[in-house]
């Protein structure tokens, strides 16, 4: 299905996975897929504002969601209510699996943040990472991990993810 298609988007839950565990599941529509990068939309569902201290996410929010079948990483575009544009928050995570019904997504703890200008790239979470225990239960999974960290940082730091999203 591509963007452009006459059809309604179809929905689907995305389900993000963390430590064998549902840690959330949201209905989104489906953006598209093309076989490799599958794109959905949803807003804000998280209860009340979560206030990061650098950005905020609130009701009104809408997340454009990219995630890939091959890549260790999604990349979610931000916008306020208005349209505006917040950032793109970044989860490393497991490569994604789409069934017909769901969106699910491995959680694997480390996390970037790109403002919208550019000014405030941040690497989030890699205590929480660390304490997982996944470097000693999945050391090949670790170093795809902190590879899709790195990879994601010199894309933020590197004039942003429009070539990546494009």
């Amino acid at each position: 299905m591509s963007a452009n298609s006459a059809e309604p988007p179809r929905e689907v839950e995305v389900v993000l996975v963390k430590a064998g565990r549902t840690k959330i599941r949201y209905t989104a529509a489906l953006l598209a897929d093309d076989g490799t990068r599958i794109a959905v939309r949803a807003p804000w569902t998280g209860e009340g504002v979560r206030d990061f201290g650098f950005v905020r996410f609130e009701a009104g929010d809408v997340f454009t969601e990219y995630y890939w079948r091959d890549r260790w990483y999604a990349v979610k575009e931000v916008r306020a209510a208005d349209g505006a544009l917040k950032g793109w928050y970044c989860d490393v995570t497991r490569p994604a699996v789409l069934t017909a019904a769901e969106l699910v997504v491995e959680d694997l703890d480390l996390d970037l943040w790109r403002s919208a200008d550019g000014s405030d790239v941040r690497r989030l979470d890699e205590d929480e990472f660390a304490a997982s225990g996944l470097a000693r239960s999945d050391p090949e999974a670790a170093l795809a991990a902190e590879a899709a960290l790195d990879e994601l940082e010199a894309l933020a730091r590197g004039g942003g993810f429009a070539a990546l999203l494009g």
